[in-house]
């Protein structure tokens, strides 16, 4: 895109092109170039925006995870509906079916990326542990209604289930696993939490 050109929501373009080429390549081929040339302007327009690429990418993920806000209300709302495994089943599935593992690669393989997050975000994986908190005030909401035994260890079984989900869809070369493969592992993970 020629300079002068005004382009309407840099932030957002940006973004979208760098979704676009992390799921398509990975992390390795995420570069400002990559991003730009998928966005269709120049690569000054990034460095406008942005104190640099690792700048770029901290405000990605940050926004990424902050988009989890609608799926975390969702899921608390879907509390005493439905089944417990049904629920979780289609949240891991909508969240693992996102960039969410691929941004969990990029932080892995950022050395950068992952000091300047860490200014802002003082554990764990940003995608993963605001996950990990969202199934859990579910699965904290189920067991006050009586859906979950009252002595399941709900950080617990949170953990588990966002740990067991990753490893379902982090195969970026094979199909993700279908809903049945989901949903044994939710049923595996919650079977002694489950009240019948």
């Amino acid at each position: 895109m020629p300079t002068g050109v005004h382009i309407r929501d840099v932030r957002e373009q940006l973004f979208g092109a760098a979704e676009r080429v992390l799921l398509r390549a990975g992390p390795s081929a995420l570069t400002s170039r990559a991003v730009t040339t998928e966005a269709g302007c120049a690569k000054g327009v990034l460095h406008r925006h942005f104190t640099d690429f690792d700048d770029f990418l901290a405000e990605l993920v940050l926004d990424r995870v902050h988009r989890m806000d609608a799926q975390a209300a969702e899921l608390r709302r879907a509390a005493g509906t439905g089944t417990v495994t049904g629920n979780l089943t289609g949240a891991l599935t909508a969240l693992f079916g996102s960039v969410a593992v691929a941004i969990v690669a990029l932080v892995t393989f950022r050395d950068e990326l992952r000091a300047r997050l860490r200014r802002t975000w003082p554990a764990g994986v940003p995608v993963l542990t605001e996950a990990a908190e969202m199934i859990a005030a579910y699965l904290r909401r189920e067991r006050e209604l009586g859906r979950l035994d009252a002595a399941a260890d709900v950080d617990t079984l949170a953990f588990t289930l966002i740990g067991a989900g990753h490893m379902l869809f982090a195969d970026r070369q094979a199909a993700p696993p279908d809903t049945e493969a989901v949903r044994r592992t939710v049923t595996s993970v919650l079977a002694a939490a489950l009240v019948a």
